[in-house]
């Protein structure tokens, strides 16, 4: 994503925010690369209770937190809770959730170790994602910083002819400052950032960027659009034949070409530089086969015409946003990105990914629901002021993700992997 020059100086005074740039710098230089757990995480391949009741106690001894609804041990009651995510209600439909990590992180927002959740029914998941972790930790952790935020809502107009198109548009541009205040009136927690607008024809579609907070802000900004709209209908020296809410141009719940252009929700970039040693000892497999396997499949994903070129970012992804209840629809926008690894001159490999349209939130939508409140509890990022923490732990995990694939592929092991992990025995 290019950025202009005003857009690149936000970003950089977001960053600071949390972290003085100058300290983060001397975290990555200082990281070590002889990591060693003190404990490992107890792991297994076939399911049993010792090996539930084994991790549970692991985990409630490094976090110090209780998981009481996503045990079981306390079943979930109080329907009102659902008021708001759910409509037609019967029951819960119930998901498999592991965990993976120690995942250590490097960042502007979240730093340490993250033992993170996910939620799937694909065996092998779990197991691939926590073998790039542990190659990650043992590098002295991944770095993963979120750049910027923004979340849109793009309505469309439609006029009668270009001219009446030109007036209405003139004043538009005069009224960005009384937009801010009904937005800020609206919500407690929007900002409006930014009104760009496109023509075609006469269409006009103005997009409206707001700053969303710790939510993830899509019923934000569409109830905050609204009340604009409405004043526009109101003041407009022109007024359209009609109007739309929504023009289907602001990218949500879909893959578009502006991924690239735009951020939409959060713009995650993470990196790891991993040496021949942990490639070979828990990877299995060579540095120049995994940089060797990643130009080849960026031919394959070009060719295919794909949005960006990535190896799997939904599957974990998909199962985080499961276990924390994020909007999971908001995957096909999530999961566009760039991965990159190739060799440095000392034969390590470098790997990094982007994530342009990470459309994630720590309060609101399904966040507080029982199980998917502890789930976020467990990495520490429940409620305000943790969405950041949480978007650079997403990309964490993102990356983790592509380290095991592409070093599965390469090796020759995805099969057998999958023959391993994702079959009934």
């Amino acid at each position: 994503m290019s950025s202009s020059s005003e857009i690149t100086k936000k970003a950089l005074q977001t960053m600071s925010t949390f972290q003085n740039l100058g300290e983060l710098l001397e975290d990555i230089k200082n990281k070590k690369t002889t990591n060693t757990a003190s404990e490992s995480m107890p792991a297994e391949v076939p399911v049993s209770d010792r090996g539930v009741n084994s991790r549970l106690e692991f985990l409630s001894g490094k976090t110090k937190r209780e998981f009481q609804f996503l045990t079981g041990h306390k079943h979930f009651s109080d329907l009102s809770q659902l008021e708001g995510n759910i409509e037609n209600y019967i029951g819960m439909s119930m998901i498999p959730t592991g965990i993976i990590g120690p995942l250590c992180i490097l960042g502007s927002a979240a730093k340490g170790e993250f033992y993170v959740p996910l939620a799937t029914t694909e065996g092998s998941l779990i197991a691939s994602y926590h073998r790039g972790a542990k190659a990650c930790f043992l590098a002295g952790g991944a770095t993963s910083i979120c750049l910027i935020e923004g979340v849109q809502r793009s309505p469309l107009f439609k006029f009668d002819n270009l001219g009446n198109l030109g007036t209405f548009l003139v004043w538009i541009l005069g009224q960005i400052e009384q937009f801010e205040n009904i937005a800020e009136a609206t919500s407690r927690y929007a900002k409006l950032t930014d009104v760009k607008s496109n023509i075609e024809g006469n269409h006009l579609i103005l997009t409206f960027e707001y700053h969303t907070g710790d939510a993830s802000g899509q019923n934000m900004v569409t109830i905050c659009t609204n009340a604009i709209c409405q004043y526009i209908i109101q003041h407009a020296p022109v007024q359209p034949q009609f109007w739309f809410i929504e023009g289907n141009y602001s990218g949500d719940k879909k893959a578009t070409s502006q991924a690239f252009a735009n951020v939409r929700g959060k713009k995650v970039t993470a990196e790891v530089t991993l040496s021949k040693t942990i490639i070979n000892e828990v990877l299995k497999t060579t540095p120049e086969a995994m940089a060797e396997y990643w130009r080849s499949s960026t031919i394959g994903t070009i060719q295919s015409g794909s949005i960006g070129a990535q190896g799997h970012y939904a599957n974990g992804l998909t199962a985080l946003f499961i276990a924390t209840g994020q909007d999971v629809a908001c995957i096909s926008e999530a999961s566009v990105g760039i991965t990159r690894m190739e060799l440095t001159g000392d034969g390590d490999l470098y790997a990094s990914v982007t994530l342009p349209n990470l459309i994630v939130g720590t309060v609101g939508g399904g966040t507080s629901l029982p199980t998917q409140k502890e789930c976020l509890e467990l990495m520490d990022c429940h409620g305000e002021g943790k969405a950041r923490k949480f978007a650079e732990i997403c990309g964490a995990v993102v990356l983790a993700g592509e380290i095991s694939i592409a070093a599965a592929l390469s090796a020759g092991q995805f099969s057998s992997a999958h023959q391993k992990f994702g079959r009934k025995k």
